[in-house]
């Protein structure tokens, strides 16, 4: 009951801080498209490897909006605790009706806590991560007038998700099974960079999933998403649809005694 009572305390507290910027006026809102990977392999009994792509469209699928790669090793606590440490790269393009001035790189370094527990029907995801960002932000090259990504800047992010799935069968998702699932996700800037808000953006979704036998869960969902940009004036709304296959291919077969 606790932790139910907690799960619903975050989740109250992201449409708080969400709520918080209805006042802005300059809101804008883009219709996009994810194509995401996702992969946890074990290659021992508590270590393995992440792997995750994602191409992320604008208009639908007409323009680029982002190409994520990321990956990490993963440690396996115990059997509902995983600590993940790693790297992703970031290529953002201009897009939608605050677009920046030229796609620029971000490099990050990220650290990862995640807990998975069921309680009866419900599939519990609990994820905190840390984010140290460096994102060569687009300046003005005065010589040739045009913009060109510039020097690193290094921010800090903070990214808390609960997520909560249940199979349309049965107490457990198993192979075969239908299920729908729904999550949301805030994010925080912290640090000496912060420019005028702390609230980075907010993630809502909801998708209809299925367990792929020896592969994983392949999901399609919407997702609504809120960004309040760094100035603290402009909101982008986004609509996004999203295709996703999440995949727990075991590379770790134990020696039979």
């Amino acid at each position: 009951m606790k932790k139910r009572i907690f799960i619903l305390v975050i989740f109250l507290f992201s449409l708080k801080l969400q709520a918080q910027t209805s006042h802005l006026h300059v809101q804008t809102q883009n219709t996009n498209a994810w194509f995401m990977y996702f992969g946890d392999h074990k290659f021992s009994n508590k270590f393995g490897v992440h792997l995750e792509a994602q191409l992320r469209r604008n208009d639908i699928v007409s323009n680029p909006q982002q190409l994520l790669l990321r990956t990490g090793l993963n440690y396996h606590i115990n059997n509902l605790i995983m600590a993940t440490v790693g790297y992703c790269f970031v290529e953002t393009y201009p897009y939608g009706a605050f677009p920046v001035k030229t796609n620029f790189p971000e490099n990050r370094l990220w650290e990862q806590i995640q807990i998975k527990n069921q309680y009866g029907r419900f599939e519990w995801v609990c994820r905190f991560r840390l984010e140290q960002r460096f994102s060569k932000i687009p300046v003005l090259n005065t010589s040739s007038t045009v913009y060109e990504p510039g020097d690193a800047v290094y921010t800090n992010r903070f990214r808390s998700l609960n997520r909560v799935s249940i199979p349309f069968k049965g107490k457990t998702i198993n192979d075969k099974s239908f299920y729908i699932s729904a999550y949301d996700e805030f994010f925080i800037s912290f640090g000496k960079k912060v420019a005028a808000n702390l609230f980075d953006q907010n993630r809502a979704y909801v998708a209809l999933g299925y367990k792929i036998p020896k592969i994983g869960r392949l999901e399609v969902g919407y997702m609504y998403q809120a960004i309040l940009k760094g100035d603290g004036v402009k909101i982008e709304n986004n609509n996004t649809l999203q295709l996703g296959l999440s995949s727990t291919i075991n590379f770790y077969k134990p020696k039979k005694k």
